[in-house]
Order: structure tokens, then sequence, then C-alpha cells
């Protein structure tokens, strides 16, 4: 029988390891950094996606001569839901969009803050929090 030669290209199972342990080091060190920075991310979406239907609601505003009332809601903004004969939109393309988190603006009109209100209750859909479950508001 032949006994096989070590070439050199086989790894020995401690340089394994010892790369085993440098990835999950390096992993451990940047999920937090990822996750972190997602958050920021839809929080920052979150205000954007406000600031467009905010325009869309003055431009409603500015054809019809008033916001949509809170039954009619965003949806004013894509179908003329309450027949208005000035209604020019749609105001928004293709329909109106949900929150980063999945959820519906919400919109009241009269709002307690401004004209009209429109906010959302952030990650956790619920009012207050703090961080990413903070509400994020048009008058703040």
């Amino acid at each position: 029988m032949k006994k096989r030669r070590l070439t050199g290209r086989n790894f020995t199972l401690i340089e394994v390891v010892v790369v085993i342990i440098i990835l999950v080091t390096l992993a451990s060190i940047a999920t937090p950094l990822y996750l972190n920075n997602l958050k920021k991310a839809n929080v920052g979406a979150a205000k954007t996606q406000l600031k467009l239907l905010a325009d869309a609601l003055t431009n409603y505003r500015l054809d019809v001569g008033e916001y949509p009332d809170t039954s009619a809601g965003l949806q004013a903004l894509i179908e003329n839901v309450d027949q208005k004969e000035k209604w020019e939109g749609p105001y928004l393309q293709p329909n109106v969009p949900k929150d980063p988190w999945g959820n519906e603006y919400i919109y009241i009109y009269p709002g307690e803050h401004r004209d009209y209100d429109l906010y959302s209750y952030g990650a956790d859909g619920q009012p207050g929090g703090t961080g990413e479950n903070a509400d994020i508001t048009n008058w703040e």
C-alpha cells in the first residue's frame, strides 16, 4: 500500500475553527450596525412619505378648494370618492402607500394640530413610543 503524502493543501481543524471564529466575530459586529441603520432608514422613509402625501393633499386642496373629509381619507387622492366637480386627480399613483412597517397612514380632517393631521404610529403600530416606535407626524 502506498502512503499518502501531505502536500500542504489540506486545512487543519484548528485553521477551520479560527476562520469560523473570525467570521462569527465580524457578523456579531456588523449585524447590530445593519439593524440600527435599517431602523433609521424606515423612520426616514416614513417622514418622506408624509411629505409626499402632504404635497398630494395640497394639490387636491388647490383643485377642489378644501381637503378631503376624514371619511373619504387619503383614498380621495386616488379616486374621486366624493364626486367632487373640480377633482383633477389622481394626485398619487398607483395607490396610497403604507408606512414602512405595513400600516396605513392616519389622516384626520379637520386636524387638532394643523388643517389636517397626518401620521404613522411607527414600528409598533401603537400611539406613543420612543425610537423606532415613536409616532411620526406632520405637525412636529
